[in-house]
């Protein structure tokens, strides 16, 4: 599920906030990994050569991509200025030394980092993102971005010989928004200078757009990742995995894509991700000359290992998804009151994503949430119903629980 929510009352400078990643993907539980939000700054437009900038309203400000940047990166060459900006970006514009006014990524997340400390936020810098901790020890990733016209590469990507995803699917992602992130090439001389092309809001749509046993695939290839694999720092990330997945789901028929073929599927995966960090290679989906191993970080002796393990998982055979402590639980689970269990987690997810959206409504322009809200009061007390069930039927079979219990049970459910 895509959560989008317009956030003019909450701060002037953003004019939409947008969950990004695996719970975009609708992949994971809401509490079980970190929040990505994408905080899209108003009033600041980034445009591909070619973009008439008479069609573009005098209120924005204007950049053009430079693209001559490394690969899946481009600097932002100011093109019009209309004094609306935000201190964060007016504040970021250097020179180039040749008479060109550009967009630091650094010094803008710098000022981005300096509005959350005069707010009372702690937080911590990883690529392009402000991971925030909140007082109940959840953390949220904030993502600060500018909206970005780049016909010209979907195009390129739209263009290829494909068998997925099919027209209509290439159709929506060509027409999504696309995006610049405050982050460059670790190897670059100009990183403080480079901004990342992100398509965020395509691929969810891909994600979308799999058939049941890719998104299986995807799906367990990620428990592999985070259960076996166990990376620290980022090395592999959901969004190599994704590209891991997208790869292959392109270039064959979705005859291949059969649930009877699953662990081969899975078991072609693995292969591709072992040869991914041998060769630290994985060209990006959308944009392949940017390769996504470059300056991972990865370390040899770490290389080593998680290839080694790899070949091992591989060479199990089916019974590697034994080693996933979900799978075996489901496989002992008895199938009534999984399903019962599950469908109150539904409902509670599903609840906590219209909180998440109407909170977001009712925040002023202080940044205080109007509480008194009906409706959610009305989501609050269908919160409280659900995990009172649950505290029942827990007690009924022998659990030692109360209603004391209650917030621990609600954050264990949603993980």
């Amino acid at each position: 599920m895509l959560f989008t929510a317009r956030a003019n009352n909450t701060c002037s400078d953003y004019k939409t906030v947008i969950t990004a990643g695996s719970k975009a993907e609708s992949l994971v539980c809401l509490e079980e990994s970190d929040t990505d939000r994408l905080f899209v700054l108003n009033n600041v437009l980034c445009v591909e050569a070619g973009v008439d900038l008479h069609t573009i309203p005098d209120d924005i400000d204007v950049y053009r991509m430079d693209t001559s940047a490394n690969k899946g990166h481009c600097r932002m060459l100011l093109e019009r200025y209309s004094f609306t900006s935000s201190t964060s970006t007016y504040n970021a514009l250097c020179l180039d030394g040749k008479g060109n006014s550009l967009l630091s990524s650094k010094l803008f997340l710098d000022e981005e980092a300096t509005r959350l400390k005069k707010k009372g936020y702690r937080e911590e810098r990883k690529g392009p993102s402000l991971t925030v901790l909140a007082e109940n020890g959840h953390t949220m990733d904030r993502v600060f971005a500018v909206s970005c016209q780049c016909p010209g590469i979907l195009q390129r990507w739209a263009q290829r010989s494909r068998y997925w995803p099919p027209p209509d699917v290439v159709q929506r992602v060509v027409s999504s928004e696309s995006f610049l992130c405050p982050v460059g090439c670790k190897s670059s001389i100009n990183e403080h200078l480079e901004w990342r092309i992100c398509f965020n809001i395509g691929e969810t749509e891909l994600v979308h757009n799999l058939n049941g046993t890719q998104a299986k695939g995807y799906a367990i290839l990620k428990m592999i990742v985070k259960e076996v694999l166990k990376p620290n720092n980022k090395e592999i990330t959901s969004f190599v995995l994704k590209n891991i997945i997208f790869w292959p789901a392109e270039s064959n028929s979705a005859s291949m894509f059969q649930e009877r073929n699953l662990i081969r599927w899975l078991h072609d995966a693995l292969k591709t991700l072992r040869t991914v960090l041998s060769s630290k290679q994985l060209p990006y989906y959308i944009i392949p000359e940017r390769n996504l191993m470059e300056a991972c970080g990865l370390q040899d002796q770490q290389q080593r290992k998680w290839v080694a393990d790899i070949t091992d998982i591989m060479e199990e055979g089916p019974r590697m998804i034994l080693r996933l402590p979900r799978i075996r639980q489901t496989i002992i689970c008895y199938p009534e009151p999984l399903l019962w269990f599950s469908r109150r987690r539904m409902e509670l997810e599903m609840l906590q994503l219209e909180y998440l959206n109407r909170d977001l409504q009712c925040i002023d322009e202080n940044g205080e949430c109007d509480d008194t809200d009906i409706i959610l009061q009305a989501i609050y007390m269908r919160h409280i119903e659900i995990v009172r069930e649950l505290i029942q039927r827990m007690f009924i079979e022998g659990s030692p629980v109360d209603d004391r219990d209650r917030d621990e049970i609600l954050r264990r459910i949603l993980m």
